[in-house]
């Protein structure tokens, strides 16, 4: 993957338009990653692979609120109870 700098892609903006349109191209800012520029077919390739689904409570399905309602969490949180005014 190619990587930019954001003033880079500013400056040549329709050669890395051309180039992302074959490959994705990863931009930073401050020298850090910060984005990728990708063509929009592939955009959607990727979000179609994405089946995560967000759902109000009252949404869930049987089975998941029973698994919820039994769940247990791990031991190591226990620490953490103070913060919720646990004693």
């Amino acid at each position: 993957m190619v990587t930019i700098t954001s003033a880079e892609l500013q400056k040549q903006f329709g050669r890395y338009r051309e180039l992302a349109l074959r490959a994705p191209v990863s931009v930073t800012h401050h020298g850090r990653e910060s984005l990728v520029v990708l063509s929009a077919d592939e955009y959607k390739r990727l979000k179609a692979l994405d089946t995560r689904q967000a759902l109000h409570a009252w949404e869930l399905p049987d089975d998941l609120v029973r698994a919820l309602e039994v769940a247990e969490p791990p031991a190591h949180t226990a620490e953490h109870d103070h913060e919720m005014g646990a004693e």
